[in-house]
Parts: C-alpha cells; sequence; structure tokens
C-alpha cells in the first residue's frame, strides 16, 4: 500500500475512534419510559401485534377510523426499538421501493400506485401536524446521483423514459454543474432530483410520537409484552403472552422480520443487515464547504448503493453499501455491529466529500431488513379472514407502512377497495428457497452486483436470470 493511501486509511480509523455502536436516533435523552407489560387477560376489537411503524400505524389508524373500537397493542421489547428505530429517516413516497421497480412489476398498475403513494405521504405529512408529532419532518425531496459515467448516461434515460410515461411530475435532470449547486461532491457526475416525493424526519420520534398519539386515544399499548402463540378461539382469536393473554375478533400482525405467528408467511422474507454511521454536528463553515443548502436527502445510483442525508442538527447520516445476509437467516443482536462495514463506510464517505477530512463520527450501527424476492411490502390474511399481516417493505417502510397499515385493517373489514383491488396487493412474491440455496444464491446475486458495479453496470448471466424470474434484485 502507498505511503498516502496507508496514512488515509489511519484517518478514517480514527473518525471512528469515538464512535458509540448504537442508533443516533434511538440515543436521545427524550426516549419516553415503555407502558408496562401486560400481565392480565385483555378481551378487545383489534390486536395489533408489534409496536414498530407497522402497529404503531395500524392501532392509529383504526381508532380514527372506529374511535369506538376497542384497541389492544402489544410489543416484544419497546415501541420503535428494532428497524423503526434505526433506519436512515427516508419517508418516501413509492410504495414500490422505488418507480424502477413498481414500472417493471406492476406496469398497469404504476400510475395508481403512484398516486396512492403521493396520497399517503400527505397523510403522513397531516398526521404529524394533526398530533403535533416532533419528529423532524422536511419534506425537502431526494436526489438520486451519479458517481460514475454510465450511471449519468442511464439517470438521463431513465428520465427520458418517465417523461414519455407521464411520470415525470416533481423530478428534474441536472447534469454535473447543477447537482454539485445542489451538494458539492467531486464524485457527482449528474442527478435526479425529486422535489415532493421523499420526506426526511427522525425516525425514532416519529416512533415515539406515535405511540403517544395511540394512547391518547385509548388504544391499550403493552411493552415487553412478546406475543408467544396465535390460535382460534370461537369466532376470533387468543394470543399468549409471558405473563397475560389477549382474546380478539380480529388481529393485525405487524412484525415485519421477526418471525410471523402465520408459519407460512416466514419464506416469504429473509433478514439483511444494513449499517450507518452518524458524524458529529458539523460547523458552518463545514456546512458549507458542501454546499448543502436545501437538505434534500441523497442516494447513488450503484447496485451496492449508500444513502445520506443531514439530521436537524446538521450531521450527516451515511450508511448502506454493504448488504450481510446471515446464513439460515438468522436475527441475532450480535449482528447489529460490525466493524469492518463502519471502517469500509467511512472510507467511502471521505471519497464522496474529502473536504470534510477530520470530521469524526459519534455513532455507528446495524439492524435487520425485512427483505422479500419483488423488494415491496406484501400482504394477506389468515384464520378465514380474522389475522391479516404485511411484511417484506425492504428498507422503505418508514412511509409504506402506513399503506400497509390501511391494507390490513382493509382486508379485515372483508371490503374491497382500491387497495385491496391491486395486484400488489393481491398477489405475494415468491418464497426463499431453504438452506443452503438461500444463501448461496444471496452470496452469488450480492457477487454479481459488485461486478457489475465494477464493470460499466453490466449485469452478467445470473443477474439477468433472477430478472427474468421477477426476483427482485435490480434495486
Amino acid at each position: 500500500m502507498a505511503p498516502s493511501a496507508m496514512s488515509r486509511d489511519k484517518n478514517w480509523a480514527k473518525s471512528l475512534s469515538d464512535a458509540q455502536p448504537v442508533s443516533y436516533w434511538l440515543d436521545d435523552p427524550g426516549k419516553p419510559r415503555p407502558e408496562p407489560a401486560l400481565t392480565t387477560a385483555e378481551i378487545c376489537d383489534l390486536l395489533v401485534v408489534g409496536g414498530g411503524y407497522s402497529g404503531l400505524w395500524t392501532a392509529l389508524l383504526a381508532k380514527e377510523r372506529d374511535p369506538g373500537r376497542e384497541v389492544v397493542l402489544v410489543e416484544g421489547r419497546e415501541a420503535g426499538w428494532a428497524a423503526s428505530g434505526r433506519n436512515g429517516g427516508f419517508c418516501a413516497a413509492s410504495l414500490t421501493h422505488g418507480l424502477s421497480n413498481g414500472l417493471t412489476r406492476w406496469p398497469d398498475e404504476i400510475h395508481k400506485l403512484e398516486e396512492l403513494g403521493a396520497r399517503n405521504l400527505d397523510g403522513i405529512e397531516a398526521t404529524v401536524a394533526r398530533y403535533s408529532l416532533d419528529c423532524d419532518f422536511e419534506r425537502t425531496g431526494e436526489i438520486d446521483v451519479a458517481t460514475e459515467p454510465y450511471q449519468a448516461a442511464e439517470l438521463r434515460d431513465w428520465y427520458e423514459e418517465l417523461e414519455r410515461r407521464g411520470l415525470a411530475n416533481g423530478v428534474d435532470y441536472l447534469d454535473a454543474e447543477a447537482v454539485r449547486e445542489q451538494v458539492d461532491s467531486p464524485t457527482f457526475l449528474a442527478g435526479l432530483h425529486d422535489r415532493r416525493g421523499v420526506a426526511m424526519l427522525h425516525p425514532a420520534k416519529l416512533a415515539w410520537g406515535l405511540k403517544r398519539a395511540c394512547v391518547e386515544l385509548g388504544v391499550r399499548v403493552y411493552e415487553n409484552t412478546p406475543a408467544l402463540t396465535l390460535r382460534p378461539y370461537g369466532a376470533g382469536m387468543a394470543v399468549r403472552t409471558p405473563y397475560g393473554s389477549v382474546r380478539a375478533r380480529r388481529v393485525a400482525l405487524g412484525t415485519n422480520i421477526f418471525p410471523n405467528l402465520v408459519k407460512r408467511v416466514r419464506s416469504y422474507t429473509v433478514p439483511v443487515y444494513d449499517y450507518a454511521l452518524m458524524t458529529e454536528p458539523l460547523t458552518a463553515d463545514q456546512l458549507a464547504s458542501i454546499g448543502w443548502k436545501n437538505r434534500q436527502g441523497l442516494g447513488d445510483s450503484a447496485n451496492q448503493f449508500h444513502y445520506f442525508r443531514l439530521s436537524a442538527d446538521n450531521r450527516i447520516l451515511w450508511g448502506g453499501y454493504d448488504a450481510v445476509y446471515p446464513y439460515g437467516g438468522r436475527v441475532r443482536a450480535e449482528y447489529d455491529d460490525r466493524p469492518e462495514t463502519y471502517a469500509k463506510l467511512a472510507g467511502h464517505f471521505f471519497t464522496c466529500f474529502p473536504q470534510l477530512e477530520g470530521v469524526r463520527f459519534s455513532h455507528a450501527w446495524g439492524g435487520a431488513i425485512d427483505t422479500c424476492s419483488r423488494f415491496s411490502a406484501f400482504f394477506g390474511t389468515a384464520h378465514q379472514g380474522r389475522v391479516a399481516y404485511a411484511a417484506g417493505y425492504t428498507g422503505l417502510g418508514v412511509g409504506a407502512t402506513r399503506f400497509g397499515a390501511d391494507v390490513m385493517l382493509d382486508l379485515l373489514s372483508g371490503e374491497r377497495t382500491e387497495r385491496t383491488s391491486l395486484e400488489m396487493v393481491r398477489k405475494k412474491p415468491l418464497p426463499f428457497p431453504p438452506e443452503p440455496f438461500a444463501w448461496t444464491g444471496i452470496a452469488l446475486t450480492k457477487w454479481s452486483l459488485a461486478r457489475a458495479d465494477a464493470h460499466g453496470g453490466r449485469r452478467n448471466l445470473w443477474l439477468k436470470t433472477m430478472d427474468r424470474l421477477g426476483l427482485g434484485f435490480d434495486s
């Protein structure tokens, strides 16, 4: 290794020396105390299992639809402790994990899906205002940036296709000069700016605020109360917990990556671990050096992509790139911390923003994402329609979980709605195969995506086969 490269790597390592291995969002002195655990036998109209976004939105919307409905929510640990408190804080309108994925899978429905997604994001913004949710909500939009010449050409072609299909409303193409006027990195060659389709927010504060709103509406919330079993009970369902039980007419499952109480659903998702860094707050001079004055979220266009954004106190969150699948699909706390990925991310950060040399990282963390083979949520019912579930958001659930909550409530009502009529809602993705085939396939796909990034975006035979099978590895 050349001396300059060795020195640079030492600087990157030094930048991580004070990083705490915990989510910046959850490391907050304003974190609320958990609600008490369930220690009795509850009876209700609707039981919601899971205190992340999926469950919290379901409970809140259920009470808004019918204030007299008796709603109970149980959470195995504390509300927002998992993916809902560890993500990047991008709240996107897209329900399909990006327009490209949606257009490929549901071309006949894509205009309706885009309309529903925009209405869903508007609904989130309205909820933040209605309940005074202090979650740093900023509808600043997002820029997808190209860092290689082939990516710049692909962005231009994609923008022209969006124009032809009438899907470019609110989207601008930025050449190298225009994108660097927005955020100045020597690596940026072009960009697509979605002005209204993405908001930035503090994800843990959103979860805590939703919990508060649920309690104020009369939802009975029990934390540190895992749901252990689910079985029919008369005309309804019964759930057992460590110290109590719940009997409910209907049940909504919002457990996402954690083992679903409907066992047949488990093969549709696998855990993929994602990691992020958070810098110390930037000084005014540091912020001016990168010119990030309009506070958009950013993501690059590689297969192994980064996402990055400013927090309310002008820290930069920098995450992505590595996506780690543990053999057997295990979800374990020890996978949440991965120093080798943090070092890699730090190096990438200073390549993107060399003008920020000397900035240090205060937090470094990871967590599991519930990934399905089509990269966007799927839905269904069990036990003769008395149980509904939603899962598979694949890292884009901050906004889409509200839509998924509405879908679950629609399904439990038994009524056909514009949501339940969608092919996206009616059909499921392909399940993952058992081990060792799942691990081998995912490992080969990761290798192929990295190879494509290194060879001008050219997809090999494996990726082309996955594309033809519709297995979702196109985002």
